[in-house]
């Protein structure tokens, strides 16, 4: 049975269940409908590259009719869907809520997983197995049955609230930022977004309300060729060395700000050497050896400064040593939290409402919120998952069912205040 069919069927067994209670449904029947419509997303094999989404935007589907509720699909490139679920305010003409999700998940070794990855396998322990389970097919789903339990409670909010779903987040390829250049983004008028946070192994929320500019670069360093039984001056290798010793004390420099408790990953600007490439023989002397370096700046540090600081490394390590841009993200403004943002200020109250403990941070990676904060919408990173390790792109990444479940009853709560601030 489809998962568009299968989904129904068990929706319509829930309302004959309303019918027949004389309007009563218990938690327990919204609960079961919610961790299967959970592993259902999770069994779509939404995986980076090369994507075919129409399995992912056919559930979608199936999701906004189960809801009773429009959806619009747009192509904002070649095979690159974004779905959009809408529901309408009492006041559509005020700001809308984009609560937003990426369909696409990473690779997966299947050899290194318990349980196969794509089966979303409960264990003994409530735990579900299953890439995308913390990144980020979890969040779109408790978005969308928060949105449902509102609606059985007959509540109507006064914003109205778009759930978006992006193609191509984890592999750079430009799904939202060509959405929000688009005719469609433009007429939801958005005041205010949520988006994707991490796990937190203890029972504190993590907020994050701004990101780390990504710089991913090739240091070419050129060098004297030649028989490599010479000790030839000017090598390559003698400046790949100066590079590397470079930027590795720098990293090493940032890792022991990490010492102090009160700084976190994404406080400090992160380093890492990921390729190395160069040589054509092992007994010849390389006529060029190149790094790439993966690099991730904080937004207390200044951009354009530190490019050239690289540069005065890059001119210490010798003549005619360069650097290729790949990746230059835009600095963007982090979202204020003050008095003057009405939606942190929403935000909070409900969080205390909850009872919830967190703290607000940079988020050590980067996301498609960006995008909106580019725009100057005012946008927070925020998952659920507490008191659960963090496994995004790692194998065995899973979800415990009862953390997924709690996770809708804090959306609604907090999906109401901001669309009635």
């Amino acid at each position: 049975m489809c998962i568009e069919i299968k989904y129904l069927f068990i929706l319509v067994v829930i309302i004959n269940t309303f019918i027949n209670n004389q309007g009563e449904i218990t938690q327990s029947e919204l609960d079961k409908i919610a961790i299967e419509n959970f592993r259902n997303y999770l069994r779509i094999p939404s995986v980076q590259p090369n994507i075919n989404y129409e399995k992912c935007l056919n559930f979608i589907k199936s999701q906004a009719k189960s809801l009773g509720l429009p959806v619009k699909i747009i192509e904002v490139s070649p095979k690159k869907p974004v779905a959009i679920i809408t529901w309408e305010g009492t006041e559509p003409e005020k700001s809308s809520i984009m609560l937003n999700g990426h369909m696409d998940v990473v690779p997966v070794v299947e050899s290194e997983w318990k349980y196969p990855p794509f089966n979303a396998t409960m264990d003994e322990n409530g735990n579900i197995y299953a890439r995308g389970a913390q990144d980020m097919k979890s969040t779109s789903i408790q978005y969308l049955e928060a949105i449902r339990q509102l609606k059985l409670n007959n509540v109507r909010l006064n914003r109205t609230i778009h759930v978006t779903f992006v193609p191509d987040e984890e592999f750079g390829d430009p799904g939202m930022e060509y959405f929000v250049k688009s005719p469609e983004f433009q007429s939801m008028n958005v005041g205010f977004a949520l988006d994707e946070g991490l796990a937190n192994e203890n029972s504190q929320f993590s907020l994050y309300y701004g990101e780390r500019t990504i710089l991913q670069i090739w240091v070419n360093c050129p060098g004297e060729a030649g028989h490599a039984s010479i000790l030839a001056n000017d090598t390559a290798a003698e400046k790949l060395r100066i590079v590397i010793d470079r930027f590795m004390d720098f990293r090493t420099s940032e890792k022991l700000k990490l010492n102090d408790p009160n700084v976190d990953p994404g406080d400090v600007t992160s380093v890492n050497l990921s390729r190395l490439k160069g040589g054509i023989q092992d007994n010849v002397l390389p006529q060029e050896l190149s790094a790439m370096f993966d690099i991730r700046v904080t937004p207390s540090r200044n951009l354009t400064e530190f490019e050239k600081l690289i540069e005065s490394w890059l001119k210490e390590a010798g003549e005619g040593v360069n650097y290729t841009t790949i990746y230059r993200g835009t600095p963007v403004q982090s979202t204020k939290l003050d008095n003057n943002n009405i939606f942190w200020i929403a935000f909070q109250k409900a969080a205390s409402e909850l009872n919830m403990k967190y703290v607000t941070r940079i988020f050590q990676g980067a996301t498609d919120i960006r995008y909106l904060r580019e725009l100057g919408i005012p946008a927070l990173g925020f998952s659920t998952m507490i008191n659960t390790p963090i496994l995004l792109h790692a194998s065995n990444e899973y979800l415990n069912k009862d953390i997924f479940l709690n996770g809708i009853g804090i959306y609604m709560k907090i999906i109401s205040a901001i669309a009635n601030a």
